[in-house]
């Protein structure tokens, strides 16, 4: 039961019934939401100052037309117009109730929704250089990505995760030749890394590869000859200790789109382009120097320029550079408009820090190469500072010179990184202290999240030890009397449970993951507060002994708690333990 949509519909349907000339479009553009002042009531709707202009009348004239239709309602104790025409509900015990029966016959899929309808959405997410391991500067926007596209599927997107290899840059001739310093340096010479090259010994068993299957013969070779013989070669490599790394927190990619595909002869950077010139969207041109700032990518000269500022940007773009090659941000269009083509309208890229400056662009590219019909959300993940005990933290680095995944993942585990990296806003710089996250108390929030869930399992071994003779099946708690949940305490947690679906829906429309772990957290905060207040008052405990009838229904509403807590831990990719140690 989600109260929230239920009272949606009810007040739809009685707005229809007394105005049939409606516009059937404006009932879906009211909100049905908790007042800001609990006082004020359990439910709040602007329907009728959505309504009223167009209908030629006050808002305050339909709230009380609306308040009509609901009173003596069943599932309404009081409805009351406040302020311009907002309307607040107390809604009945008896409906709150029917929640906690909803969460136990709907289990796991308590909260999934069909608001996606099955749109194809294209969730590009973690794109990192292929140089090297994965680092804690890319952790944040592949936590989030992997989170958003999980919670995007439970509501009814068909979401596909998707991996943009940057391997068509100089960094890869790099990176290639960085490998080729460590075969040589397997084949028992004594090398140096120049300034400038890839130190890290994650490429030694790249090199050692290269010395079984080639033995020394590469390095008799021109670098014309080897070059792309060792770029093969090192880029899979590369991936696959991407891949690894991303395993080590449970993400996986539906496509790995090979930048290096977009360029040559026939390729979509040389297609789009014809077909950009086609729609007069390109030009010969000169750009006015950036004002107030250096930039690198600047030349003072007559180049081919994308229309970038008709859709929004805040200048046209460059496509070719002075030496004959495609600007990064060429790719970028051909990318987008190849995204566009598979029949994707609904695309998002999470983006490091150092993107922000591509949005206004981006969304000009989406919107140019789809005429309009595809939009794109770019996200930006902000930085995230290491910490130990308040004190910026150095690990080991098998990458040269940064902290890996690993790293972070083998200090503190898979359910610390994920829930504190989406336990903030993506765009709100973070600090993660690994001292805090190792801790066993409230002040770590993943322990006390975990911790709730583990509590409800307790419950139950309590009841089992203490009422051997109770019938706590799955069964019998589907027909506990849930009419005995009537204490404020136990109303709250129940309006907590209620609010799951509602806030399952805003976090997928606003591709916020956020939302869900600070609602799970929420949600923790008032389960430990209602079972400290049973030590406090023997009436409030989930489990007594003398009142079997009760202590079922309590019982009935913990493990809806369980099931709420494991179905957002498990939304946010991590564990809901029965124990913890």
């Amino acid at each position: 039961m989600d109260v929230f949509a239920h009272f949606s519909t009810r007040i739809a349907t009685a707005l229809a019934e007394i105005y049939p000339d409606l516009d059937r479009a404006l009932l879906s553009r009211f909100v049905v939401e908790p007042p800001r002042d609990p006082g004020h009531g359990d439910l709040s709707t602007n329907a009728a100052m959505v309504v009223a202009k167009p209908l030629g009348k006050s808002p305050r004239d339909v709230a009380a037309a609306l308040v009509a239709k609901f009173e003596g309602d069943a599932d309404v104790t009081s409805v009351e117009i406040a302020g311009p025409g907002f309307i607040n509900f107390r809604v009945a015990n008896g409906l709150w109730q029917s929640v906690i029966a909803a969460v136990h016959a709907e289990g796991a899929d308590f909260g999934r929704s069909d608001i996606g309808c099955g749109e194809p959405v294209n969730i590009e997410f973690v794109s990192a250089n292929p140089t090297g391991p994965m680092h804690v500067g890319h952790t944040r926007g592949a936590v989030f990505g992997d989170a958003l596209a999980t919670l995007m599927q439970f509501s009814g997107y068909a979401v596909t995760r998707e991996y943009y290899i940057n391997d068509a840059g100089g960094q890869v001739d790099v990176l290639a030749r960085s490998a080729f310093l460590r075969y040589r340096e397997i084949l028992g010479e004594v090398i140096e890394i120049p300034r400038g090259f890839y130190p890290g010994d994650y490429l030694v068993p790249v090199g050692q590869q290269l010395a079984n299957e080639f033995a020394g013969t590469l390095r008799w070779l021109p670098e014309a000859e080897w070059l792309p013989i060792v770029k093969d070669r090192v880029l899979v490599a590369m991936l696959d200790l991407i891949k690894a790394d991303l395993s080590k927190l449970g993400i996986r990619h539906d496509v790995f789109f090979s930048e290096r595909t977009l360029h040559g002869p026939g390729g979509d950077i040389e297609k789009t382009l014809a077909w950009l010139r086609e729609q007069g969207l390109v030009y010969q041109g000169r750009l006015e120097a950036p004002k107030g700032q250096v930039d690198d990518d600047y030349e003072d000269r007559e180049q081919t320029l994308f229309r970038a500022s008709d859709y929004g940007d805040d200048v046209d773009r460059a496509l070719v550079k002075s030496d004959g090659s495609y600007t990064y941000f060429a790719a970028d269009i051909a990318y987008h408009r190849n995204k566009y083509l598979r029949g994707f309208k609904h695309m998002i890229n999470v983006l490091g820090a150092d993107h922000s400056g591509y949005i206004k662009r981006l969304k000009a590219a989406v919107k140019a190469v789809s005429g309009g019909e595809a939009d794109i959300d770019v996200r930006i993940c902000q930085l995230v500072r290491l910490l130990k005990d308040g004190e910026p933290f150095k690990m080991s680095k098998r990458s040269g010179d940064l902290v890996t995944l690993a790293d972070v993942v083998d200090e503190v585990g898979v359910d610390a990184t994920r829930f504190m990296l989406l336990f903030r806003r993506n765009d709100a710089a973070m600090d993660f202290d690994f001292a805090l996250v190792k801790e066993q108390t409230r002040d770590n929030p993943v322990f006390y999240v975990q911790y709730a869930h583990a509590r409800t399992h307790s419950i139950f071994r309590t009841a089992q030890r203490d009422m051997p003779g109770l019938d706590i099946s799955p069964a019998a708690l589907a027909a506990a009397g849930l009419s005995l949940i009537v204490t404020p305490a136990e109303m709250e947690l129940v309006r907590l449970l209620a609010g799951y679906p509602r806030a399952i829906t805003a976090a997928s429309i606003a591709h916020e993951p956020h939302r869900i772990a600070f609602y799970v957290h929420d949600l923790a905060a008032a389960f430990h507060a209602f079972w400290a207040k049973g030590k406090e008052d023997p009436t409030l405990r989930f489990v007594n002994a003398e009142e079997p009838t009760m202590t079922l229904a309590r019982l009935a509403l913990v493990d809806a708690v369980r099931q709420v807590l494991l179905n957002a831990l498990t939304l946010l990719g991590v564990t809901a333990p029965e124990e913890l140690s």
